[in-house]
């Protein structure tokens, strides 16, 4: 890749550091897109002894890119996300894309196309520990930082995501246990 490429390109995908999500960190302060994304590809590293089958680095990729649009378009919780902001989140990608090298627009286009198909086990991976991680957030997040519609959503939010994979439901049910007891904890 040319140098003033990577370049232009990092100082794109720089503002998924600034552009924040809807999640509080456990210090108080607004979560970031990237410590997002770099938090999954974490959580898929942590948990790839649980999926042999599935190519992890390819997951870890999709963790890494997957919310690449936001750096133009912001954060836009999923509860809250229309067709109309997808089809500018496809936009945002297809224009950040165009300024990569051919080889690499294509692989992360075909990634872009695995994961919205949701048909591989990669792609479900990665949407499932998407839905979980952001339900973690959640849970280390002052519950004062929480919309009241959070209160179900927590505990329902990515079940149809995992009821593919028993770890994955037994995970699920670990965070949903863990928001009744944040949510019993700080009753009046």
């Amino acid at each position: 890749m040319r140098q003033r490429t990577l370049i232009k390109f990092l100082n794109t995908v720089e503002k998924l550091k600034c552009n924040t999500r809807h999640s509080w960190t456990s210090s108080g302060r607004r979560e970031s897109v990237a410590e997002h994304s770099w938090r999954l590809a974490v959580m898929a590293l942590l948990v790839a002894d649980e999926f042999p089958q599935v190519n992890i680095e390819k997951v870890v990729k999709m963790c890494l890119i997957h919310d690449f649009g936001e750096a133009i378009t912001g954060d836009i919780p999923a509860f809250l996300k229309t067709k109309q902001d997808e089809e500018k989140e496809d936009s945002a990608i297809s224009e950040l894309l165009a300024l990569l090298p051919e080889n690499l627009a294509t692989e992360y286009e075909g990634l872009f196309s695995e994961i919205a198909g949701l048909r591989t086990e990669e792609a479900k991976l990665l949407k499932a520990l998407d839905n979980l991680e952001a339900l973690i957030s959640h849970n280390e997040a002052p519950l004062d930082t929480w919309l009241p519609r959070e209160y179900s959503e927590n505990l329902t939010y990515g079940t149809d995501n995992v009821a593919y994979s028993e770890y994955l439901q037994s995970l699920k049910e670990e965070i949903r246990q863990d928001s009744i007891r944040k949510m019993t904890k700080t009753a009046p």
